[in-house]
């Protein structure tokens, strides 16, 4: 009798554990398809596209969007590090797509399959042509760089010389406390000889200006905000179509934070709350 009703329960306790089991399958399985068809979810790492994007926000791209029709020019886009070396075995190459591989980056469509895309320098600052015609920027980062140590030098960099920087989008009609888009540490300030900030102003002209490039069945000119700080086509070339994952649409939180705002409230939960750009939570973008 003992035997019977043990075995009764052990069947009862395998049948529950299936049936969570395979609904636990089944939510991983939709949540894959969702990531991977419908919606995108990123957090941004990098200033390439300041001040339309921040280093901290994050944001929803639309990925159905690409299964029906091709990114359209001035779109920002979502897509796979281009100088990611996929695996040449298939099964590894699938996973590298769709489950864990390259990097994303987000930049924004200027040439289209077909375009005549040309950067020159005129009256001192870039600008570009698409199919002979002068393009209007009005996204462009308006504000210039300041260079910064992203944290204070140690004995060993003091020795070096060598020190770890970023260049941030900086307000220089605002003080350094109430900056639009970063806190900014006047102890991490990177300054010249003679003791002058260290400042990149927005249409300094760089050598990457000047391109000249007829774009393929396949291929699309990509360039970010930032002009002054973004690694784009100018630097690697056009960008294949299939790398394209996404459409970012919609900015969902903004955070002065480089990492995962979980882990930051996690270890700061006071400062945290300092950090938080309230004004560019929700916001469509473009």
């Amino acid at each position: 009798m003992v035997t019977k009703i043990r075995q009764f329960f052990d069947k009862k306790n395998k049948s529950r554990f299936r049936s969570e089991l395979e609904g636990l399958i089944v939510v991983i399985f939709a949540a894959f398809i969702i990531r991977t068809v419908i919606f995108g979810l990123y957090q941004v790492p990098t200033g390439s596209m300041e001040t339309t994007l921040l280093v901290g926000e994050g944001f929803v791209a639309d990925k159905l969007t690409y299964w029906f029709r091709a990114p359209k020019r001035n779109e920002i886009i979502a897509f796979n590090d281009p100088k990611y070396q996929y695996s040449e075995n298939k099964f590894t190459n699938l996973w590298e797509r769709y489950v864990w591989g390259p990097s994303n980056w987000t930049k924004r469509v200027i040439g289209i399959p077909g375009d005549h895309v040309k950067g020159v320098i005129e009256n001192g600052k870039p600008v570009i042509y698409v199919n002979n015609q002068k393009i209007d920027e009005p996204y462009l980062n308006k504000y210039p760089l300041i260079t910064l140590r992203k944290s204070l030098p140690t004995m060993e960099d003091i020795l070096t010389g060598r020190y770890y920087i970023d260049q941030r989008s900086y307000d220089p009609n605002v003080s350094y406390h109430d900056q639009p888009f970063y806190r900014i540490d006047e102890k991490l300030l990177v300054k010249t000889g003679d003791c002058q900030l260290m400042l990149l102003h927005p249409g300094t002209p760089l050598d990457i200006d000047k391109f000249d490039v007829y774009l393929g069945p396949d291929q699309y000119w990509v360039m970010g905000d930032n002009r002054l700080g973004s690694l784009d086509s100018r630097a690697w070339g056009p960008l294949k179509g299939h790398q394209i994952h996404g459409k970012i649409i919609f900015r969902l939180f903004s955070v002065d934070s480089p990492g995962s705002i979980i882990l930051d409230f996690i270890k700061h939960p006071i400062d945290f709350w300092t950090r938080i750009r309230w004004s560019r939570w929700l916001q469509f973008v473009s």
